[in-house]
């Protein structure tokens, strides 16, 4: 089977979680920080290469109405960065309240401060990563 990486883009910090090779479970491994779109890409490519990953899913912002704005083009152009720094399959997963449910879950762990701050997008990336893995599972 293959590893999977899961990335939560954001304009500072970017989550990243990861999938076992049974594409089961997704683990939070951290967050690369920039603020940099291109430094961003080169930096979810070296972990994809660390892990062995063999496709990548990003979190897709789509509006609570179906739509797609400002936040999603952004996401879709760092895609395309990425896509030129590694040769992996790229897709997209729709990411509506996956960063709701990681602060819900850090209220119910009583997470505060920053721990909390460090927490929330490795979180996110993990959350998005098991609902793709568990809506792709036969």
């Amino acid at each position: 089977m293959e590893r999977i990486l899961g990335v939560d883009f954001g304009d500072t910090r970017t989550g990243l979680a990861v999938s076992d090779t049974l594409g089961m479970l997704a683990n939070g491994i951290g967050y690369v920080n920039s603020t940099y779109i291109v430094k961003t890409a080169e930096l979810v490519a070296e972990k994809a290469r660390e892990y062995k990953a063999a496709r990548i899913v990003i979190g897709l912002p789509i509006n609570m109405n179906g739509t797609l704005g400002p936040r999603a083009e952004h996401v879709k152009e760092f895609a395309e960065l990425l896509k030129e720094q590694i040769d992996l399959p790229i897709e997209f997963f729709d990411e509506r309240c996956s960063t709701m449910a990681a602060h819900q879950i850090l209220n119910m762990t009583d997470t505060r401060g920053k721990k909390r701050k460090a927490s929330v997008d490795t979180l996110s990336a993990q959350i998005i990563l098991q609902n793709y893995l568990d809506s792709h599972r036969h």
